[in-house]
């Protein structure tokens, strides 16, 4: 759990100052500043970070806190807060642990001399944050063109404009013993699984974490310990509120970190992995087509290669219509090595891609292409069937929407290859089997398997 500091803001203003600049490294931090004002007759001091405080609201603040004469101020910080802090965000607080929990979060405290064991936090913090533009890997044709930022705040904001409901809550923990880091639970109070809420509560609550320095996926690895050979994920993510929002109509948990431009989805199933905003945008039958199109083509994706080597292996098997489809040049390599390179050299393809930059990526892939494709044929180290069989896994791949899926099946793929090309048919049939078992016991934070049935 995150280690609060218990000590009570004191009743001398000289002790309050003397602790927040022994804790605070004021003079060594430059972005941490503590700023001395006189308020009514009485010494005050602010402490803020600079660069989360909108320098306007400041000083309109601070304009407004000199014209206080010595005869208006109140006898507590409360009846101070009402009628002198021209501001919406203001809370009082009374121990230490809240007062360096917002300040380090980017508000602005303030001590008054007079004011015992109170201090006075004004919350006009303003974080750095792109614009709430279109995600690139969640991309719709019809649908809103908005996405989710690392701004948690923004977030809950393009939630709750598309659920006008008093019933929907965003409720706002924490994590990380020294990161502090922010958490939204989002969810429909009259249609949420109780059970799950609580589960989910409790998991955040016991967390016993330094910091998320990874950010959402060092909290989904802090809340459910996956087993490291099973692959495929725990959580669905999305970058589109659109869909959170249409997540949380069902009934769902979404889960939002500070920091991290995508939303957890809670709970899921093998069926929401693999659809998209766009299966909801077009009519009925469209959207239904889309669906099974995407539901055929994964499928395709694991049980294609694998496929293909069993029949080769076995060529008598092949019906007289299908004859074409065997290999009938020289194999120089034997083809379970041919698709275990080509599947090497297809992500050493995508990682090249991804770390180059964007005006250079589609002549490398064109380059990529060409060489990989005729020449490689052409050099005798690949046959022109394998080549053609792995470029429709590879560009098929990119029909699934979730990036952890699609690495899941692969493994999966790998998997069938292996088995397949060890044993032949019963490595085949053990490879499915397996693949099947690691869709059943794939447990979730719901207690359900991705067949949406609970487990023990």
């Amino acid at each position: 759990m995150v280690q609060k500091n218990e000590k009570k803001i004191s009743a001398s203003f000289e002790e309050n100052i003397t602790y927040m600049n022994q804790v605070l490294p004021v003079k060594e931090s430059f972005d941490i500043i503590r700023r001395e004002i006189e308020i009514g007759g009485k010494e005050s001091v602010f402490y803020y970070i600079d660069g989360f405080i909108k320098d306007e609201a400041m000083l309109k603040i601070m304009d407004s806190f000199l014209s206080v004469t010595e005869e208006d101020m109140p006898e507590d910080a409360e009846g101070f807060a009402k009628k002198h802090v021209p501001y919406v965000e203001v809370d009082i607080l009374e121990d230490f642990d809240q007062v360096l929990r917002n300040v380090l979060s980017g508000t602005a405290v303030l001590f008054i001399d007079g004011y015992p064991g109170e201090c006075i936090c004004i919350d006009c913090r303003t974080y750095p944050a792109r614009s709430v533009d279109e995600p690139d890997k969640d991309k719709s044709l019809r649908g809103s063109r908005d996405g989710f930022v690392e701004t948690i705040v923004f977030n809950t904001a393009l939630i709750r404009r598309r659920i006008r409901d008093p019933h929907l809550v965003m409720e706002m923990t924490e994590a990380g013993q020294v990161s502090r880091t922010d958490i939204a639970l989002c969810y429909m109070s009259d249609r949420v699984d109780q059970e799950l809420l609580n589960n989910l509560k409790k998991r955040i609550e016991s967390l016993n974490i330094g910091d998320l320095r990874m950010n959402q996926q060092s909290l989904a690895e802090a809340l459910f310990k996956r087993k490291w050979f099973n692959p495929f994920p725990k959580f669905k993510y999305t970058e589109r509120p659109d869909t959170a929002a249409a997540c949380v109509l069902e009934g769902k948990v979404i889960i939002l970190v500070d920091n991290s431009p995508s939303a957890m989805i809670l709970p899921t199933s093998i069926l929401d992995m693999i659809e998209e905003a766009n299966d909801y945008y077009f009519p009925t039958l469209t959207g239904v087509y889309l669906k099974v199109t995407r539901t055929l083509i994964t499928i395709a994706t694991v049980f294609f290669t694998p496929l293909y080597l069993l029949f080769m292996q076995n060529q008598q098997w092949l019906p007289e219509a299908f004859a074409f489809v065997a290999v009938r040049d020289t194999v120089n390599i034997p083809l379970i090595f041919q698709f275990l390179l080509l599947e090497l050299s297809i992500d050493g393809l995508r990682l090249a891609a991804m770390n180059t930059p964007t005006m250079l990526s589609t002549p490398l892939s064109v380059i990529a292409g060409i060489v990989m494709g005729e020449f490689s044929v052409q050099s005798g180290w690949f046959n022109s069937e394998v080549m053609l069989y792995m470029a429709f896994v590879a560009v098929a791949n990119y029909t699934q929407p979730n990036f952890e899926l699609g690495y899941a099946l692969k493994f999966m793929r790998l998997l069938l290859l292996v088995l397949t090309a060890a044993f032949n048919l019963y490595g085949f049939i053990i490879g499915c089997i397996l693949v099947l078992c690691f869709l059943i016991f794939n447990k979730t934070l719901s207690g359900r398997n991705y067949m949406n049935v609970k487990l023990n």
